[in-house]
């Protein structure tokens, strides 16, 4: 089991915060155009899920998976939104996420007066938090080749 990213966009789309770990392969595309990928890949799937659904969803999409990896997604009330990209051994990581929203984004960034809203994180303290945190969880290992 592994992580291999993290991302955090604000509700218009912006990346606030970027994270790798275990990833072996580059995009090959500078890293503002990932983002705006990512965000555009997200914001399509959503609106393609919710209107698709026989039923009520409430929660939205919680992830995806493709033959690679698994796409995790939590989004927060003010439309922040934390995707994990693990392999797909990891069923779900949805408390991790509202564990780093929580407990991390919200108490290191949010509340720090010297970290401007809407702005890139630029906290060393939840960096370095964030990093823990991520190397602590039971799936973050890597995968042996």
């Amino acid at each position: 089991m592994t992580v291999h990213n993290l991302y955090i966009f604000d509700r218009s789309g912006a990346c606030l915060h970027y994270s790798e770990w275990h990833r072996r392969r580059q995009a090959g595309i500078p890293k503002e155009e990932e983002f705006k990928l990512m965000f555009g890949m997200l914001f399509s799937l959503r609106s393609f899920v919710g209107k698709m659904s026989p039923t009520d969803m409430r929660d939205g999409f919680l992830s995806f998976h493709t033959s690679k990896y698994r796409l995790h997604y939590y989004e927060t009330p003010t439309g922040l939104r934390l995707v994990l990209n693990t392999d797909l051994s990891v069923a779900s990581a949805r408390e991790a996420l509202h564990h780093i929203y929580s407990n991390l984004f919200v108490e290191l960034v949010v509340k720090n007066p010297l970290c401007p809203p809407r702005q890139p994180v630029q906290s060393e303290l939840f960096r370095s938090r964030l990093d823990a945190f991520v190397r602590s969880l039971p799936f973050f290992a890597p995968r042996a080749a």
